[in-house]
């Protein structure tokens, strides 16, 4: 476990040294090829620190718990250089952004304008358009309303009229109400006389079948 120990230890070592160099040399072309050597080194620390751990259990009790806090030590130091590693990169990647950016704005080529000219439209005087046309649509539902009211009173005269031309025929149909009345008694007096008379005939005529057949 020791000869473990102290490999990962110079192996955290020598990633330091890289991340020196790597600072140096910001923006340098072998920069890529530092950053994939530190994190292969970070990789190859990782997996040491799991075997470590393994190895912690095969140790005498009173030895584990000091060796188990440099083991701990080993793991905080690879995390925070795993840190410093995303963290450069992300700030080389956002450059490289920056300068992608400015190359394209610079090579970028600007065309004149065409003959057409746009009017930015006026927002007050398209605000004052709009309540326009609202006061015309009020004015023109007012309108209607004006003639539907009017029409309303017509139809309501009319009404009158034909409500006082009821009443008189009214008052003329209750002088003929007695007549009317023995109009319909004799209606009905007759359409009994029909039905009686249909009955009597059928009868007649299913004896007269009834004595032939027999």
């Amino acid at each position: 476990m020791e000869a473990l120990y102290h490999q990962t230890n110079r192996i955290l070592q020598e990633i330091e040294k890289n991340f020196q160099k790597l600072v140096q040399t910001s923006g340098a072309p072998e920069n890529y090829d530092v950053e994939n050597e530190i994190q292969m080194r970070i990789t190859q620390v990782n997996s040491n620190c799991d075997r470590l751990d393994v190895l912690l259990y095969k140790i005498p009790a009173s030895q584990r718990q000091n060796a188990k806090m440099r083991v701990d030590q080993l793991k905080y130091d690879v995390m925070h250089l795993q840190s410093s590693l995303q963290l450069f990169r992300e700030k080389r990647q956002k450059r490289e952004a920056e300068l992608t950016e400015r190359e394209q704005l610079l090579s970028h080529r600007f065309t004149a304008n065409n003959n057409e000219t746009c009017l930015d439209i006026d927002y007050a005087l398209q605000h004052n358009n709009q309540l326009d046309n609202v006061h015309r649509g009020v004015d023109e539902m007012l309108s209607s309303g004006g003639n539907i009211l009017s029409s309303l009173v017509n139809q309501r005269s009319t009404l009158k009229g034909a409500q006082k031309r009821i009443m008189i025929i009214g008052s003329t149909l209750g002088l003929s109400n007695h007549t009317m009345k023995l109009i319909e008694r004799r209606i009905v007096e007759d359409k009994y006389v029909m039905l009686g008379g249909m009955i009597i005939t059928l009868m007649v005529i299913c004896l007269v079948v009834y004595f032939i057949v027999l």
